[in-house]
């Protein structure tokens, strides 16, 4: 149905226009406020436009969704449709940090069918880091096949975050990139046992990352423990829970009074 091999070149080189106006290599930059508290720049502009033109070639067939391109319910029309976060975690680019990445999604009929994540400046020395999922097929980094976190027990579970919450001081914390796929992608590489959101957030941040956490054998869910449905007429879902299967019952309880609350 798609060429992969052209796929991820595609979402490569859409890390290589990133990186040419990343400002970790000196490169000045131009940036502002969508809203408040949301950074965009002209790197996003320039890859969302790249990937626009690069993917609707390659699969004329598909739909669109893009956090930096005005949403059409024209999308809502195909049974295909990309999801495309062009930079997530913006801010960790604008500050020259590593905690970004391309993420590329190929949605079939509300599931995600592939999924790619491409971070140029993590792991440079080997190219960066390269994530990708098919559903039903696994899930890989670099070309790794990956095994999700097995942790049976909440307490002592790693959660890549800044700070905790007093009811969360049992858990233990880990790097945090700014970018949520990422997040998402560390417990598809036991590099984590857990990642929960408690805010609306877009089909676009989670699904490419959420096939490649759920192919590599993690659970994958909102923040209710619901499944996660995309190509919404509202593409938007409450709060995104990424843990190992054994400990995603008890982060569903733990966290349903604040998700109650949050969510009002």
């Amino acid at each position: 149905m798609i060429d992969r091999h052209r796929l991820e070149a595609i979402v490569r080189e859409a890390g290589r226009i990133a990186l040419s106006g990343w400002p970790g290599d000196g490169h000045d930059l131009k940036s502002w406020e969508k809203t408040p508290g949301s950074p965009v720049c002209t790197a996003d502009l320039a890859v969302d436009a790249y990937l626009k033109r690069e993917l609707g070639a390659l699969l004329p067939a598909a739909g669109w969704l893009s956090e930096e391109t005005a949403d059409t319910q024209e999308r809502q029309d195909h049974e295909l449709v990309w999801l495309v976060d062009p930079i997530d975690g913006t801010r960790d680019y604008i500050h020259g940090r590593k905690g970004w990445a391309i993420s590329v999604a190929l949605v079939n009929t509300r599931r995600p069918l592939l999924g790619y994540l491409f971070a140029p400046v993590r792991q440079r020395e080997a190219g960066g880091e390269f994530w990708s999922a098919e559903a039903g097929k696994g899930a890989w980094l670099n070309g790794a096949r990956l095994v999700a976190s097995n942790r049976d027990r909440l307490s002592g579970s790693r959660v890549p975050a800044h700070k905790l919450a007093a009811e969360d001081a049992d858990l233990v914390l880990v790097d945090q990139p700014n970018s949520i796929a990422l997040r998402m992608a560390m417990v598809a590489a036991d590099q984590a046992d857990l990642l929960a959101t408690l805010r609306w957030g877009y089909e676009w941040d989670i699904a490419a990352a959420g096939l490649i956490a759920r192919e590599a054998g993690a659970a994958v869910t909102d923040a209710f423990g619901q499944p996660l449905n995309y190509n919404k007429h509202d593409p938007r879902a409450f709060g995104v829970l990424v843990s190992s299967n054994g400990i995603h019952a008890a982060a569903v309880e733990r966290l349903a009074e604040r998700a109650r609350r949050y969510s009002a």
